[in-house]
């Protein structure tokens, strides 16, 4: 069992962006950040329930393998479950689809008090207010031995890497510079001393670097 987490950033660190628009609500920038992911045989099969087999089958694609391989239970905040662009809407399920790829239990954290939802394929998400220490200890529980994944955004994911939490992240570092938005390394010098750290590069020109604890 692992608690862990990965991240499409930019070279200068971001994983959000600023570009959104009404009409266009992830920003041409979140595009050009998560190119490679998106283009994988495994992104297109899992979340776009596209069975043709197109798509990349490289390093990037066995890297979007590893993502969805052995979880047991998610955790994510509200602004990955789309909360914040929904916040008054008690009927919004998620930007997800009907069927969402995670088809595990889904911790988000919010303040918002809303009832569980149960989806197609088994995914469940349930929304609470914890801390990562109290959110961890549930997900783990639902987990049944499997990994636990800090599905973010970036702000999830680095009060979960403050706390000494997760035991191995990766990031997929694409190399274009966003210039603002949340950067995940903020308040984080010297993380890597309490990790092996490794790298590599991809087809695309991604650089996959992975975090892995000792424990």
């Amino acid at each position: 069992m692992t608690v862990r987490a990965d991240l499409n950033i930019s070279l200068d660190g971001y994983a959000t962006t600023t570009d959104q628009t009404p009409e266009h609500p992830f920003g041409h920038d979140w595009g050009r950040l998560v190119d490679a992911y998106v283009s994988t045989r495994t992104f297109r099969e899992r979340v776009l329930h596209d069975d043709s087999g197109d798509g990349t089958t490289g390093v990037d694609d066995r890297y979007a393998q590893a993502y969805f391989a052995d979880v047991g239970a998610e955790i994510m905040g509200a602004g990955m479950f789309g909360l914040h662009n929904f916040p008054d809407d008690p009927d919004w399920r998620g930007w997800w689809g009907d069927e969402p790829p995670f088809r595990v239990p889904v911790f988000v954290l919010t303040h918002a008090q809303r009832p569980p939802i149960e989806m197609a394929g088994g995914t469940t998400f349930e929304f609470l207010s914890a801390s990562p220490h109290d959110v961890l200890a549930r997900a783990l529980d639902a987990a049944g031995g499997k990994d636990v994944r800090i599905g973010g955004g970036p702000t999830v994911v680095r009060d979960f890497l403050k706390a000494g939490l997760i035991g191995r992240l990766h990031v997929a570092i694409t190399p274009i510079l966003l210039g603002r938005g949340i950067r995940l390394w903020d308040d984080l010098r010297e993380l890597e001393s309490g990790y092996a750290v490794s790298s590599e590069v991809a087809e695309s020109g991604i650089i996959h670097v992975t975090f892995t604890g000792s424990d």
